[in-house]
């Protein structure tokens, strides 16, 4: 039907009519010179089939596709023929309503407003009317019968002949088809009384002279603009619906406003949240890794106080073994009645270190001693390395404590292999001193 766009409009295609192309027995756009009547019901059994076809006799079925009701009404149709009297949507209200609306439509609109299921059902104008339901319609939109274009001469023959509008015409239409000199414009200009100010709005029904003669001048304004006309659809709409419209886009405008301001507020508001949390993030790892610093520094300052507590290790061990026979031991077997140094009993050919770092002063042999090193030290004191198999240094050479100096061996007075260790506070015989309480006031662990 119409309310779907399957209206149709009479077209005479052979004619261009794009310079005013509004058509007439628009609802709402001015009022009708032919009031509808009741000739153009149709029975309930034929508006059943039509809604058979149309929603498969479903009266109450809202697909959300635009259309409502059994008969697929349009909303602005529904409410331009007086539906709202009944219910907000076709689909809200009764099947007699629904019939009631729509023999306004039949009325002002034909058939042709359900084009394929108004040949299917049989719906004509003309046929018995159906019950009316029990709800005072609303006033219907101006609308007049579907006529034929006819032109009637006057009764004074020569002067003027007269057209009747029907729907789909066009001031435009008329002049192009009916061939009136001057165009639409001399057209409207001839019959301005009958067509009022806007030269878009004529309706159905309306008489217009084709013929105007030559008395009168026609206005120059451009052709109005063309306008859609699909379906029973109205083209304008009540000052008070268009003003229920502007409120409610301002209260939606409003509504928009607020939300977007709301948004940005909260989206702020989470930035401000973010911004706070990667500061708080910040300052904690700035004081994690403060802690951390002063945590190794003081480990480092404990440690340096470590070092600096244990004994500093300056002599070394001249043999990498334990001591034997110990310093001050007595017995026939030495000259001075008692042993002189330490003992450490080791296989000849071990390897013999200074025991601090100095001068040698004599390398060779020393008698009872067999092969002998003896070293001067910055401290004062002099060692003594005896019984030795093989030297390494000379007289005069300086070395290093821990460095090699001879390896070890029986030679002289010994009783086996061996090294004999001995600390002096000067260079000869008689001068001894604890070997080991010298190396262990050095760091040495023996």
């Amino acid at each position: 039907m119409a309310v779907r766009g399957r209206h149709r409009r009479r077209q005479q295609s052979r004619f261009n009519r794009a310079s005013l192309t509004v058509t007439a027995g628009g609802a709402g756009l001015a009022l009708p010179l032919v009031a509808a009547g009741t000739a153009d019901a149709a029975s309930a059994d034929t508006w059943a089939k039509v809604a058979a076809c149309e929603s498969s006799g479903d009266w109450s079925v809202n697909t959300g596709n635009g259309y409502y009701g059994g008969l697929q009404f349009k909303q602005s149709t529904w409410e331009a023929y007086g539906g709202s009297a009944y219910a907000g949507r076709a689909d809200l209200a009764t099947k007699d309503q629904q019939i009631a609306v729509a023999e306004k439509v039949l009325d002002g609109q034909g058939p042709g407003a359900w084009p394929a299921c108004s040949q299917k059902a049989g719906l004509t104008r003309g046929g018995p009317a159906p019950v009316a339901p029990e709800a005072a319609p609303a006033p219907r939109p101006p609308t007049s019968q579907a006529a034929t274009p006819t032109t009637t001469p006057q009764s004074k023959a020569g002067t003027a002949e007269m057209y009747t509008v029907v729907r789909g015409d066009t001031l435009s239409q008329i002049a192009d088809d009916q061939r009136v000199k001057g165009g639409w414009q001399r057209l409207y200009q001839a019959n301005r009384a009958q067509v009022g100010a806007d030269p878009d709005l004529i309706v159905p029904g309306q008489r217009l002279q084709l013929k105007p003669g030559d008395t009168a001048t026609p206005q120059s304004r451009p052709a109005p603009k063309a306008k859609d006309r699909t379906g029973p659809e109205p083209t304008g709409k009540p000052a008070a619906e268009k003003a229920a419209d502007t409120a409610r886009a301002k209260a939606v405008a409003a509504r928009k406003a607020a939300e977007a301001k709301k948004a940005e507020e909260a989206k702020k508001a989470e930035e401000a949240k973010k911004a706070e949390e990667g500061r708080k993030a910040a300052a904690a790892k700035k004081a994690e890794q403060a802690a951390a610093a002063k945590k190794a520094e003081a480990a480092r300052k404990a440690e340096q106080a470590k070092k600096a507590a244990a004994p500093r290790t300056t002599l070394s061990s001249p043999v990498d073994a334990g001591p034997s026979t110990p310093y001050r031991a007595s017995g026939a077997s030495w000259s001075k009645g008692y042993h002189t140094g330490v003992d450490f009993p080791v296989p000849t050919g071990t390897s013999v270190k200074a025991a601090a770092s100095g001068t040698v002063v004599s390398a060779g042999w020393g008698g009872s001693y067999g092969y002998q090193v003896v070293i001067k030290h910055a401290d004062g004191k002099y060692s003594q390395y005896a019984h030795l198999s093989a030297l390494t240094v000379r007289g005069g050479q300086s070395v290093q404590a821990g460095q090699r100096i001879a390896r070890s061996g029986s030679t002289g007075n010994s009783t086996g292999p061996h090294l004999h260790f001995e600390v002096r506070t000067g260079p000869g015989f008689g001068s001894d001193i604890d070997p080991l309480a010298y190396l262990r006031g050095g760091g040495v662990k023996v």
